[in-house]
């Protein structure tokens, strides 16, 4: 069994098409499917079934996808961790981040670790803190940039607290509402646009709003910030924005709460981390050793 292989059938079973799979590996298509073929010889087992229309792993494929996935991810390892012995770093460093963090500008420390460290693979992942917080967990993101409740604290993932923040209302450029401040308790009539009921961006809001004694209607739930804002545009709601990163839309009139919701963002990462996240953390000032054993 060699490595090669390992990708051939990772390849396969991430695109379900064969001549995709040798594109993405850079092969002629006889050639790798003849090192499957080889494989499933040795395995004394079929990894795939294919007709003329599809492709789809069997059940031994099946089992056999994430062990594959788990001796590739090894072996990349060890060569990053040779590699930075002798001082330099290679392999992946696989982000994660809300959209609406304010902490640190990341597309410029990005740039600059591109800069610093040429040869290492950077991606990209924007998505919610819960499932951020899992993938990093799991190892299949080094580290990921968090906004949770104040109380709430990233469990299972070495962490460290970048900062906090208050959130503000947003409303339409021609919304009937003039006042610059206000309280949580004045706006309770007021349709809201915010995200799915139980994610991180929403807790902090409803433990505010319940804080205050105030019910609230939120009819448009939401899967991102630039969502959000499209709807307050449309004046269909009011939306709750960190106060940070609301003058991105200078278009929306900014209401400031005087009993706002807040927020603290977290950087997280996977422990122990791979030389790139090292390298990464380093560089944003996430050294481990401020940190404590994570939490669990």
């Amino acid at each position: 069994m060699e490595l090669q292989q390992l990708r051939y059938v990772v390849a396969v079973a991430e695109t379900m098409n064969f001549t995709r799979a040798a594109e993405r590996c850079r092969v002629v298509q006889s050639a790798l499917s003849h090192q499957i073929a080889a494989l499933e010889r040795e395995l004394g087992a079929r990894l795939f079934e294919r007709t003329s229309r599809r492709v789809r792993l069997t059940a031994a494929g099946e089992a056999f996808l994430p062990a594959a996935r788990e001796c590739l991810e090894a072996a990349d390892r060890a060569r990053a961790e040779v590699a930075a012995a002798g001082g330099e770093i290679l392999g992946r460093l696989a982000v994660g981040a809300i959209p609406t963090v304010t902490a640190l500008d990341l597309p410029v420390e990005l740039r600059e670790f591109r800069r610093r460290h040429p040869r290492v693979r950077i991606t990209l992942t924007s998505a919610g803190s819960d499932p951020l917080i899992e993938r990093v967990r799991q190892g299949a993101m080094d580290v990921a940039f968090l906004g949770l409740p104040p109380r709430t604290e990233p469990k299972g993932v070495r962490s460290r607290r970048l900062g906090g923040g208050e959130l503000v209302a947003v409303v339409a450029p021609d919304h009937p509402r003039t006042e610059r401040e206000a309280d949580l308790r004045s706006l309770a009539d007021e349709p809201f646009i915010d995200f799915r009921a139980g994610a991180a961006g929403r807790v902090q809001s409803d433990e505010a709003f319940a804080a205050a004694g105030v019910r609230r209607e939120v009819p448009f739930e939401v899967s991102s910030a630039d969502f959000m804002v499209d709807l307050v545009r449309q004046g269909l709601g009011v939306g709750m924005l960190p106060a940070a990163y609301a003058p991105r839309f200078p278009d929306l009139r900014v209401i400031r709460l005087r009993d706002a919701p807040t927020r603290v963002e977290h950087l997280i990462w996977h422990d122990p981390p791979s030389p790139a996240a090292k390298a990464f953390l380093d560089q944003i000032g996430g050294d481990r050793r401020e940190e404590g054993p994570a939490a669990v």
